[in-house]
């Protein structure tokens, strides 16, 4: 029974080094000499690509946090103080359609838990598959705000365009909220915040402009980057043409002089064929 024992336990001990390297790749001796430099030279490819893979990603990834690190909520709160939520002066003209850059797409949610994906548009999604492009408003005013304090702000573009396009069936208008908190994102606390979320009124006149307020939840810094934001204490406003196309955009609190420039280049949009 010792011997036996010992018999055992040797041909374990035996196997394991076969079937487990070490540090010094000893078990590689185990292999015939047509499969060494095989086996050596796979092993080596793939830790290679592995760390490439890794390297890209990591840079990727150190490169977003020095960008985030550099404006914390402190800067926004500065520039707040300093220029009121104003990043920049609005357009006043309509950017040409040709150089005009389309808005990035973004998945929203209604508080109903409908899912659709912005900008609508004839093609490239579908939601909008089967429609063709004399279907779709000729223009579209997006509003996104990332925190609840950018609300104020954003009612001083809307309201004064609703009410200047209340009889038009070519326009609409979106008021997007991002939420991007981790904890508010997870499946069972997004669910009852859909459910709480302020529904659009039903008694509305029916030749107002279709307010739609809808939801984006998750990761948007790849979304801000295309859109060069950076405050997230401020609102953004987009005015798109039935291409996707950003052909006006504005921020913070509408001036007078701004607001009559979004209805000027709104009719303008509305006039292009």
């Amino acid at each position: 029974m010792q011997g036996l024992k010992r018999l055992t336990r040797s041909s374990i001990s035996a196997s394991s080094q076969t079937l487990r390297p070490n540090e010094n790749n000893k078990n590689l001796h185990f292999l015939p000499p047509s499969q060494h430099f095989l086996a050596q030279r796979t092993s080596n490819r793939f830790f290679d690509f592995y760390k490439l893979g890794n390297k890209a990603a990591v840079e990727k990834e150190r490169a977003r946090l020095a960008d985030e690190l550099n404006r914390g909520y402190f800067a926004d709160m500065d520039d707040l103080k300093k220029h009121g939520g104003k990043v920049s002066e609005s357009n006043k003209i309509l950017f040409p359609a040709m150089v005009a850059v389309k808005f990035p797409d973004l998945e929203v949610t209604y508080s109903d838990g409908k899912a659709v994906k912005l900008p609508l548009r004839p093609n490239g999604n579908e939601n909008v598959a089967d429609a063709n492009v004399s279907d779709l408003p000729k223009a579209s005013l997006y509003c996104l705000s990332f925190r609840a304090s950018a609300q104020g702000m954003i009612d001083s573009w809307s309201v004064p365009f609703v009410d200047a396009f209340s009889g038009s069936k070519e326009v609409q208008l979106f008021e997007v909220s991002l939420i991007d908190q981790w904890l508010l994102c997870r499946t069972p606390i997004k669910q009852l915040l859909l459910r709480i979320m302020k529904k659009p009124k039903h008694d509305e006149n029916k030749d107002a402009v279709k307010r739609q307020i809808v939801y984006s939840f998750g990761d948007h810094y790849y979304f801000r980057k295309e859109l060069r934001i950076l405050n997230l204490l401020t609102g953004y406003v987009f005015l798109l043409d039935k291409f996707g196309r950003i052909r006006w955009q504005g921020s913070g609190v509408a001036t007078q002089e701004e607001a009559s420039s979004l209805l000027s280049c709104t009719s303008l949009l509305l006039e292009e064929k």
